[in-house]
């Protein structure tokens, strides 16, 4: 009998591919994603000294009352926006994107189309 390994196995191994390919340096940070049932949670690592630089989650209560909802597609770029405002006003202007595994695609691109919006290149 074939057993499938869960989503959340997939979605792990492939974040330690992404990881293995690219790091975050203090010229050009790494744009963290990670996203829960429930909510998203978007940081800026120094991967050379181990530092969070800028971070920004769904949970916080300035971001949580403009959202309606804290788990869908306008609340990632909400979050892409603080995040990107965030980063510009800390001096940070390129990072890498490292979206932790989870396939481009709807919350994932959402924040990250904003983040650009707001100022950053990656």
């Amino acid at each position: 009998m074939v057993s499938k390994k869960s989503r959340s196995e997939v979605r792990e191994n492939k974040h330690k591919k992404i990881r293995n390919r690219f790091s975050g340096t203090a010229q050009r940070p790494r744009l963290a994603v990670f996203r829960s049932n429930n909510h998203m949670y978007a940081q800026i690592i120094d991967d050379t000294v181990g530092n969070t630089l800028v971070s920004a989650s769904t949970l916080e209560k300035e971001v949580k009352a403009e959202l309606e909802k804290t788990n869908n597609v306008a609340a990632a770029a909400y979050l892409g926006t603080v995040i990107g405002k965030r980063a510009v006003e800390k001096g940070i202007k390129e990072v890498v994107f490292d979206r932790g595994g989870f396939i481009y695609h709807g919350k994932i691109k959402a924040l990250a189309d904003a983040a650009r919006e707001a100022g950053l290149e990656f």
